[in-house]
């Protein structure tokens, strides 16, 4: 019969893969049988209540044994014996190994990037991996993060997540996928690094990228500056990066010490470190010249310049009468991160700059 056949396909192959439906039905059937047994064996000392059967048959399955409660005739130890005793210790091994076996498949899910990040907020998302290089680019982000966020990694080419301690992986097929950016937790992600194996993979990532988090900061490294300046005239709130190594040596060689600048500016282990940040709304709109003084004299912080927030330029040689309101991103040189909730902007209301 066809619906005999499919039912016992659909048994045996429930039974061969031991699921949790499977032996939970096999504990209660098992269970159920002992205690209907024991009824029959007059084991009243057992069955007098649920309680006193559900607590003898769940010692004697774990094996702790306490030995307050046992059978106390013949055929019932009989019974123990050849029934309840192998019966109810196999269906707990098993129970154990699957759980075990489960937890450890859960991680090594994740292990393999297959997990789901997709309840994750105010995180970074890096695209793409090349080795020593996504190595150290990763090592600098986490030294550069002060509050150790844990960050992800999609990535098309890898078996498993290369720095398991550090950061969560997440596996792609293509680096052009949404669906792979929403895993990851794109809705809730602060910012987007891509850097593909190619300038054309970095454009696709990129633009997957967008589609997926909107609200995040996208940055992408690109060899050629050509494919840098399309995507920004695609969308000018991605900031595309390429090599400046030519223009640096060029400094280097007019200005001797360029390069030793831009190392300490932009380097997370040196000090005089250049960062950003961004003037709480809230603050009351000040001359940079004030601002300047003010944030030196309160804080340690050298102002180097503002960002447009509508056009997205920045003046590093701001007129000293140019207005700062909130919302505006300032860049500075620091020893390390501030904080902008640390700084008592309204403390620089009103002072005149000397």
């Amino acid at each position: 019969m066809p619906v005999i056949k499919n039912v016992w396909q659909r048994v045996y192959i429930a039974v061969a893969t031991l699921s949790w439906f499977v032996l939970i039905a096999a504990f209660i059937v098992h269970a159920l049988i002992s205690y209907g047994v024991f009824v029959h064996a007059g084991e009243e000392g057992l069955t007098d209540s649920f309680l006193t059967f559900a607590y003898y048959y769940v010692t004697t399955a774990t094996t702790v044994g306490y030995g307050d409660l046992s059978p106390s005739s013949g055929e019932g130890r009989l019974i123990a014996l050849l029934f309840v005793l192998p019966g109810s210790i196999a269906l707990f091994t098993a129970f154990l190994g699957k759980a075990v076996a489960d937890i450890g498949g859960f991680w090594r899910r994740r292990l393999n990037g297959l997990g789901d990040y997709r309840l994750r907020a105010n995180h970074t998302i890096i695209v793409g991996w090349q080795g020593g290089r996504s190595r150290h680019l990763l090592t600098m982000m986490m030294d550069d993060c002060p509050d150790a966020e844990r960050m992800v990694l999609i990535a098309p080419d890898l078996e498993e997540n290369p720095l398991p301690e550090q950061l969560d992986f997440v596996r792609a097929e293509s680096l052009s996928s949404v669906a792979t950016y929403e895993r990851a937790g794109s809705a809730g992600a602060r910012a987007v690094v891509v850097r593909g194996d190619s300038d054309d993979d970095t454009l696709a990532a990129t633009l997957a990228a967008k589609a997926a988090a909107p609200n995040a900061h996208v940055v992408a490294y690109f060899d050629d500056e050509r494919s840098a300046e399309l995507i920004t005239r695609h969308d000018s709130s991605v900031e595309a990066i390429s090599s400046i190594a030519i223009e640096l040596m060029v400094r280097a060689s007019r200005d001797p010490g360029a390069s030793r600048l831009a190392n300490l500016m932009f380097s997370s282990h040196t000090q005089d470190t250049a960062f950003s940040m961004q003037i709480p709304n809230d603050a009351p709109t000040l001359p940079y010249m004030t601002l300047l003084q003010g944030l030196k004299r309160s804080h340690d912080l050298m102002l180097l310049g503002v960002c447009d927030t509508k056009t997205g330029d920045v003046d590093l040689n701001c007129d000293l009468e140019t207005l700062l309101a909130g919302g505006q991103t300032i860049f500075y040189l620091a020893d390390k991160r501030a904080d902008p909730s640390d700084i008592n902007w309204g403390a620089f209301e009103g002072v005149v700059a000397a």
